[in-house]
């Protein structure tokens, strides 16, 4: 019939079975197949580098992203799943610059451009397996056979259509601007790239003397980056702010901000001196267009040469008074804002520091570095910094340099900071767009809908234009051509406009094929071409159409997160290919990453799809949180805190990492990541589940049951038959209404409360009827109703936890119905039958696991074991129960009779004293008066008038008549003797543990009863099993075993007791004080 099931909780093991079975029989491409026709449900899936290990936090993005998937297919949509790598980037770069020991862009050029990118084809692939094999383990389905990979011609192709696009809307642009740049990598970032990388640094800044030309006062300037100030051209005032010029206590007259003299000049004040007189007051205004001296003659005669006046004061309303001086100083190679307001003010552009952040020779720092890295500096390099703030002191220049901590950029690739550095680049102008940006997210339902409108909305409000290019090897290629003799630019859109365009594109693939060391290719686009990266492309030369010049390809690269955000129509060739099937696939209903992308794959998604389709790639985007150690801290190898993923499933399996995910906390907010909480979730829930459904496989095979042969009629189904069903029922529609509207927690909880039902509720409380001997109807519903329960449940859990719903779904169907569809995962998910939804009964049901609660928390309190039998339970409720459920609980607490009562004040006594703070201001002298009238009064009666009326009125010493509130007394609330009460909202239990002798020896059959069940499970008896008991040397037991000797063997399975023999397995046992040895013996 069934095959065995074992009860232990080997989660891993089974896993791998589930596993094989999926790729032996081709299960997911299976799931494809068959909706084929159906309407879609489009999941795009975030390319992951494969030159990187997986870490825990893609478990998590890797259960959500199969989750939602696997629900759809199962409600019929044909969910197409594609694989990609995201394969360009610096990171690539940088493995191979360490593979094969070289460092820096000067040493990739010697080593050979062509043989540096023939090794990162080979690097990016380097984890494939791994990530392969990890996604097989976290039941992660998506088609792996045919992945999209960003390197390929094809997806290249596609890109320099949208390229081309772009720069025909006049939106792709070459622009001289300060960008943020890595030294290291010698490449500058887009925006979205700089919000990834920030880190707290404490550091110096720099308050500067700069001496007013021909007069007799200082400007005192402030800024946080030392090292600019050799590039100093100007000082920067707000127009509108109060400035003065003040004598200080150090003997300097300065001109600063008015409202900061306090906070910079204070600490000068000494010996009853104070730290400045103000000599005069200006709006800023009025300093404009005063001169001083350089700091530094270099920058002197940088701007002669350039025939540009500089070193003069300017005004601009983006300086503050918030830090600082009121007065900045201005470097327009080093900063957005100072290269504005010096091409406003016509200032040179002077630039001290080389591409590979180096000052350079003009200065007296020439070699130092401005932003060295720990590992730059225990090599020997020196910093910038530490070493202008001494020449300046030296000088007397310097008046402070306080140490301030900051939020700065950091290279998100190398962990290099960031500097920002005036240098050409290629740009898309997102600004243009903003408005259609902000209008097509306002489309998108966002989870949480606060990212949509706050960190994401807010960064697409304030868009910045997209720095693109890359100077770098390995990436896809900037698609213009040059030509040098008139300026003309030209994007190129795909292989075979650049072979027509060409003048030696033929004689560049004929010299590749006899060189035979690769550039060309047949793959991916179906004919024969030069391949698509540098340094094939640059030998390309087209005719100018304009004057007839040579036109050369610009050297860059582009930004890899452009290769990202291009995937819905990269990954199927479009517009080359598959139209109609991306147009069929686009937009998608469903994407999911973690929060860090919303300035990454996010946006770069967006701004794509709205400059080429003006429309969001997608409609629900479920924002992801990041997993954290259990401290709430951020995983890394450095803290060794970090999880190795695939140990984490090698030990708790994928269902138990993937459960944690889906109920540890709402998915956006972070995930406190540890062992005891995964092991938790699987003890409450998969282990429960797996139990459950062990006990029926166990009593169906002794009963040799088959369900094929049985229907479920409902008619004649028990009350708790009923109620299962009716919970299965309900949990159906909780659950498909929560993943259709992402509320995962809530279907994850609707689920779990329904197995601990299931479990501990139905199959405790029908245990009884599978035992029974024969295959009475009673007997049929139970298994029925079991049957039907563990089964469409399967298919309710299987897109979360897809492992264990396999196990069970092809055991329990699969094994007697040879029709049916041979995976869960095949399955369509259940629809609830609202016919056998009862409402009243589940609140019937819910009232009376509400008693039993709050009846074994009174028995907690009294010390009085559950096998104890008690003699009465009071009840107040708002309504009494039908009697088939007062039998319920008074059969769960082992109760001889429930009875409800409107009124248990007599159970309860109250006693009052006045509250001396309040009391005692209002009523003085008459207070012992107020204390003796409440220790004589009726308790109970009294707090009827309490709750009735909320006041309490009575007259003391005569004629003084008092009120008091609940707020003016101490209430005593004490328990009558041998009763116990447990209150929770509208209901109240008490509890009468006064035990009759009947009562304890009941209670102490029961005792022994236990005793011999555990021993039976301790010999290792099978259920069925039946036994012989012994007893021995305690002659009263022996006599109160006699006298109940029918109910012991009939629950113990037992044909005879023997008194004062012992065979079998033996025991010696403590029973309430009393000494017995027990021994069991299977027949």
């Amino acid at each position: 019939m069934f095959r065995k099931v074992d009860t232990n909780m080997n989660f891993v093991e089974r896993e791998g079975e589930v596993e094989e079975f999926w790729r032996q029989n081709h299960i997911f491409e299976e799931s494809i197949k068959e909706h084929e026709g159906d309407p879609s449900y489009v999941f795009y899936d975030g390319p992951p580098t494969a030159n990187g290990k997986p870490h825990i936090g893609h478990v998590e993005t890797r259960a959500f992203k199969d989750m939602i998937p696997r629900f759809h297919a199962m409600k019929g949509a044909m969910v197409p799943r594609k694989a990609g790598w995201d394969t360009h980037g610096l990171p690539v770069e940088l493995e191979v610059e360490k593979q094969i020991g070289i460092n820096g862009k000067d040493q990739i050029e010697n080593y050979g451009i062509a043989p540096f990118i023939d090794h990162c084809k080979e690097n990016v692939w380097k984890y494939k397996g791994m990530w392969e094999d990890f996604s097989y383990k976290v039941g992660f389905w998506a088609d792996m056979e045919h992945p999209y990979v960003t390197y390929h011609d094809d997806y290249i192709e596609s890109e320099w259509w949208a390229l081309k696009e772009i720069f025909k809307k006049k939106l792709l642009y070459e622009g001289f601007k300060v960008v943020p740049y890595c030294p290291r990598c010698g490449t500058p970032l887009s925006s979205h790239e700089v919000a990834q990388g920030y880190k707290e640094l404490t550091e110096r800044s720099a308050i500067v003397r700069f001496k007013a030309k021909d007069q007799d006062f200082y400007f005192l300037a402030w800024t946080t980056t030392p090292w600019t100030l050799p590039s100093n051209t100007g000082l920067c005032v707000n127009p509108d702010l109060d400035y003065a010029k003040v004598k200080a206590a150090d003997g300097y007259t300065y001109v600063m901000a008015c409202s900061l003299l306090d906070k910079v000049l204070g600490p000068l004040a000494k010996d009853g001196m104070p730290a400045y007189e103000i000599l005069e007051t200006y709006k800023g205004t009025d300093l404009v267009g005063i001169d001083y001296e350089p700091l530094y003659a270099c920058a002197a005669e940088a701007a002669a040469k350039q025939h540009k006046r500089a070193h003069f004061v300017i005004a601009d309303g983006y300086v503050t008074a918030d830090d600082g001086t009121g007065i900045v100083h201005i470097a327009p190679a080093f900063g957005e804002d100072d290269a504005r307001v010096g091409r406003e003010n016509g200032f040179p552009l002077i630039k001290f520091v080389d591409e590979k952040g180096v000052m350079t020779e003009e200065t007296p720092f020439a070699g130092m570095r401005c932003k060295p890295t720990e590992k730059e500096m225990a090599a020997g390099a020196i910093s910038a910094d530490p070493e202008v703030l001494k020449d300046l002191s030296a000088r007397k220049l310097l008046f402070d340099a306080p140490k301030f901590t900051h939020s700065y950029p950091h290279c998100w690739r190398c962990d290099t900071p960031l500097i920002y550095y005036a240098r050409e680049s290629w740009f898309i102008k997102m600004s243009a767009v903003k408005d259609d940006l902000v209008r097509n997210n306002n489309t998108v339902n966002w989870f949480p809908a606060t990212i949509g409108t706050g960190r994401f909305g807010a960064w697409i409000e304030n868009v910045q234009d997209w720095g693109l290019s890359r100077n770098r090897y390995w990436g896809t290629p900037l698609n213009i051509w040059t030509c040098p003799c008139c300026g003309k630019q030209e994007a190129i859109g795909s292989i075979q406009e650049l072979r027509e365009r060409s003048t030696n594109y033929d004689e560049i693939l004929a010299q590749l094929k006899a060189e035979g060391k690769g550039g060309y290719s047949s793959d991916y686009v179906g004919y024969e071409h030069i391949e698509l990266h540098k340094p094939y492309v640059d030998k390309i030369t087209l005719r100018c159409p304009d004057c007839g010049g040579e036109m050369h390809r610009v050297p860059e690269v582009i930004d890899c997160w452009f290769d990202s955000g291009a995937m819905p129509y990269a990954q199927h060739h479009y517009p080359f290919e598959n139209k109609e099937l991306f147009e069929s696939q686009f937009p998608a209903q469903f994407i999911c990453e973690a929060v860090d992308q919303t300035r990454g794959w996010f946006y770069s998604l967006l701004a794509e799809s709205t400059i080429l389709f003006n429309k969001a790639p997608y409609q629900n985007v479920l924002v992801l949180g990041h997993v954290q150690d259990e401290n709430g801290q951020k995983m890394s190898k450095s803290k060794g805190n970090a999880v190795d993923p695939m140990d984490a499933l090698q030990k708790h399996g994928a269902d138990a990492i993937r459960w944690f995910f889906y109920t540890n906390s709402a998915p956006w907010l972070p995930n406190r990541f540890h062992d005891k909480a995964v092991v938790e979730g699987q003890r409450k829930f998969l282990s429960t589940l797996w139990n459950t459904y062990a006990f029926f496989v166990l009593y169906a095979n002794i009963d040799d049951f088959d369900p094929t042969k049985y229907s479920l009629d409902y008619a004649s189904l028990g009350v708790m038959d009923r109620w299962l069903l009716s919970k299965l029922n309900t949990v159906i529609r909780e659950v498909d209404d929560d993943l259709t509207n992402f509320r995962i927690p809530e279907a994850a909880n609707a689920m779990q409360d329904f197995v601990d039902d299931m479990s501990n509720w139905y199959v405790r409380r029908s245990r009884e009827r599978f035992w029974a001997k024969g295959m009475e109807q009673d007997k049929i519903n139970a298994y029925m109703t079991l049957y039907t329960a563990l089964v469409t449940f399967s298919k309710v859990a299987a897109p979360m936890v897809p492992f264990i719903t396999e196990s069970i779904y092809r055991n329990l169907v699969c094994s007697v119905d040879p029709s049916a569809k041979k995976s869960v995962h095949l399955c369509s998910f259940p629809e609830a039958d609202a016919s056998m939804i009862d409402t009243a009964l589940e609140e019937n049901m819910d009232e009376v696991l509400h008693m039993v609660l709050l009846g074994r928390a009174a028995r907690n309190t009294a010390a009085v074991k559950n096998r104890q039998p008690i003699g009465d339970m009071y009840v107040k409720a708002e309504h009494p129960l039908d009697p088939f459920f007062v039998d319920i609980v008074e059969d769960e607490l082992n109760v001889k009779k429930v009875t409800f009562r409107d009124d248990l004040r007599a159970f309860t006594s109250y006693t009052f004293k006045p509250q001396l703070k309040t009391v005692g201001p209002k009523y003085g002298k008459h207070l012992n008066a107020i204390r003796t009238h409440l220790t004589e009064m009726d308790g109970s009666a009294a707090m009827d008038e309490l709750d009735q009326n909320g006041v309490l009125k009575f007259t003391v010493d005569g004629d003084t008549e008092v009120s008091l509130t609940k707020d003016d007394l101490l209430i005593d609330v004490a328990q009558k003797g041998g009763f116990v009460t447990e209150e929770d909202m509208s209901l109240t239990v008490v509890l009468d543990t006064n035990l009759t002798p009947e009562l304890e020896e009941e209670g102490f059959v029961r005792e022994i009863i236990s005793k011999l069940q555990t021993m039976r499970k301790e010999a290792g008896f099978e259920v069925m099993d039946h036994i012989t008991v012994y007893v021995k040397d305690n002659a009263e037991v022996a006599a109160l075993m006699q006298k109940n000797e029918d109910e012991i063997k009939r629950i113990v399975m037992a044909d005879s007791i023997v008194y004062d023999i012992m065979k079998g397995y033996e025991k010696e046992w403590d029973i309430n004080g009393k000494q017995v040895k027990l021994a069991v013996e299977k027949l």
